[in-house]
């Protein structure tokens, strides 16, 4: 694959997941607006209004682009040293052009790199599949605010008397929720990991925000969980950017890993409204967009 061709598709590729709310995203939203009234309906048209002028004016959906996440799916012809190389100079060009704030600073010095590059950044994940020349790239943009509202805990968690078991990890999920009113930008999403270990764990937190709002867990008991929490914490009537309301979150997400016998890990992330995320698909030297 051309790499400057690879790069300008990755651009748009930027440039989509900023500035243009997946169709999944602003369709929950808005069937959450047209069930909600008083303030929580007006937060969430202006939510709708942002996302609608983000996209006609080519702007960021949030000033806050967050930080660049790729998942690559790459047949054997694909090199990721190329892959790498060209996304970085993607994001440097969406700096450039405003589509990104620069993000990437330097922990030790506090410096900014200015366009998105650094150490670690971006994120890049492959996975080779065995068919040919194909590739396919999910982006995600994860802001800092919602971010830091990710939370790991280790059963049995006696502060919020959790055990080792099911219901251990509904009050993990409940009690992450509680602490991310006010600081998550509500409605958000809400990714769980279940078992694995301390990094796998909140990996497979943030990758469940790969999945549509709309999908279904294959596994009928962690959908079953997914929609209980879901419930449970709308309940909770936290509301649009907290101001109360039916809408506290879009989606509960769950995936699972096994465990080692010693460590029981529940790692929830949190993705706000501004839920940004698109893919990529070239076969054949084809691309499109999702």
């Amino acid at each position: 694959m051309n790499p400057e061709e690879l790069k300008e598709h990755l651009l748009e590729l930027i440039r989509l997941a900023a500035c243009d709310l997946a169709p999944d995203v602003e369709r929950a939203l808005t069937q959450a607006r047209d069930h909600e009234e008083g303030r929580a309906r007006s937060t969430l048209d202006w939510m709708l209004k942002n996302a609608a002028e983000a996209r006609e004016s080519s702007t960021p959906i949030c000033q806050d682009t967050g930080s660049l996440i790729f998942y690559v799916d790459h047949g054997r012809d694909i090199r990721p040293g190329i892959f790498m190389q060209a996304a970085r100079e993607a994001a440097a060009r969406a700096t450039e052009l405003s589509y990104l704030r620069p993000n990437a600073v330097d922990p030790i010095t506090g410096k900014n790199s200015g366009n998105n590059v650094g150490r670690g950044s971006p994120y890049f994940h492959f996975n080779e599949v065995d068919d040919g020349k194909s590739l396919k790239v999910r982006l995600m943009l994860k802001g800092g605010g919602s971010e830091n509202c990710g939370v790991q805990y280790t059963l049995p968690d006696a502060s919020i008397k959790a055990g080792r078991d099911l219901s251990g990890v509904k009050r993990c999920i409940l009690d992450a929720a509680l602490r991310a009113q006010g600081f998550g930008c509500a409605p958000g999403v809400l990714g769980v990991g279940i078992g694995g270990d301390r990094m796998t764990s909140y990996m497979e937190s943030k990758e469940q925000f790969f999945r549509k709002l709309d999908d279904h867990n294959p596994d009928s008991m962690l959908a079953e969980l997914e929609d209980e929490m879901l419930k449970k914490v709308c309940e909770l009537e936290i509301g649009p950017m907290g101001f109360g309301g039916r809408t506290t979150l879009l989606g509960v997400k769950v995936g699972i890993r096994h465990r080692l016998p010693a460590c029981y890990f529940v790692s929830v992330s949190y993705t706000c409204w501004a839920y940004r995320r698109r893919s990529l698909e070239i076969v054949n030297g084809q691309a499109g967009y999702a």
